[in-house]
């Protein structure tokens, strides 16, 4: 992995940067001492993971992230401070940061940290190709996979983000099992479309999942606000939700909004097809 480093403090890059290359955690491809410079070489050396200092002369790091993220989306944040407000650290959050150490810095945290990252943008970039192989575009290499297996792998994500037993349940069960069977994904498809597959009603089935789907978000939520860190929060939270709906939802649990977060059946779906087959 291509990291970058952004902080203000020389001791603390060098820490940084041993612990990275002791632990073989990836390459460091730069540094910078302040927000303003570090923004021109994130866009021109493109890393893959960038761990950024909150407070810095010039551009803190949540504006950073914030413009940033603007440029390059698939960017990972790491941000680090000493800072443990958590007002400012959800303000890190909403910028785009992924995940949080805190100064002084542990080795232990900064390893478990970058390889939760590095898992996360491993399980993205194998999403896209797995969507691209529905897709037709790889279907030449294509593995054929248990398909029996998979359906319990979706069973096994579904309990634990709490939706097993919901009313929309069996009806995920149901699609999932439909698109592994195939071998397509929901881009062949409206909600609508593969809806009616298995009803005369499919608005009604496609009411009941995206209400299903909503539980997993608000399960999600809460999970996120009592520990941004949690294994479960941190495996689902982006995969199969949008990560800006999923901070909105956490939002409105806290009060700091009337707004909800929004689902995105389609991304859900292709989401447990997804972890279904990693399980």
């Amino acid at each position: 992995m291509r990291i970058y480093i952004v902080e203000d403090d020389e001791n603390i890059i060098r820490i940084l940067e041993r612990i990275i290359i002791d632990k073989s955690l990836g390459d460091v491809i730069g540094k910078s001492g302040n927000g303003n410079s570090g923004i021109n070489e994130i866009e021109r050396l493109k890393p893959d993971i960038v761990l950024v200092d909150l407070l810095m002369p010039g551009k803190d790091g949540i504006s950073l992230v914030r413009e940033a993220k603007m440029i390059y989306p698939d960017v990972q944040y790491i941000m680090i401070s000493q800072v443990s407000s958590k007002d400012m650290i959800s303000k890190a959050y909403q910028s785009g940061v992924e995940y949080y150490i805190s100064k002084p810095i542990d080795a232990i945290e900064v390893q478990t940290v970058i390889n939760k990252v590095k898992e996360k943008i491993n399980m993205n970039k194998k999403l896209s190709q797995i969507q691209s192989l529905f897709s037709g575009e790889e279907k030449d290499t294509k593995k054929v996979s248990n398909k029996s297996q998979d359906i319990e792998g979706v069973k096994r994500v579904m309990q634990r983000i709490g939706l097993i037993g919901e009313l929309g349940s069996q009806d995920i069960l149901d699609v999932t099992k439909y698109l592994i069977d195939t071998s397509k994904s929901m881009s062949d498809f409206t909600v609508k479309e593969l809806c009616s597959k298995f009803t005369d009603n499919p608005k009604t089935m496609e009411q009941r999942i995206r209400r299903t789907a909503t539980v997993g978000m608000i399960n999600l939520a809460n999970i996120g606000i009592e520990d941004y860190m949690n294994e479960i929060f941190t495996e689902y939270s982006n995969g199969l939700y949008n990560f800006e709906q999923l901070k909105i939802e956490m939002d409105f649990i806290r009060g700091k909004t009337k707004k909800r977060g929004k689902v995105n059946i389609k991304k859900f779906i292709d989401g447990m097809v997804y972890y279904g087959k990693l399980q």
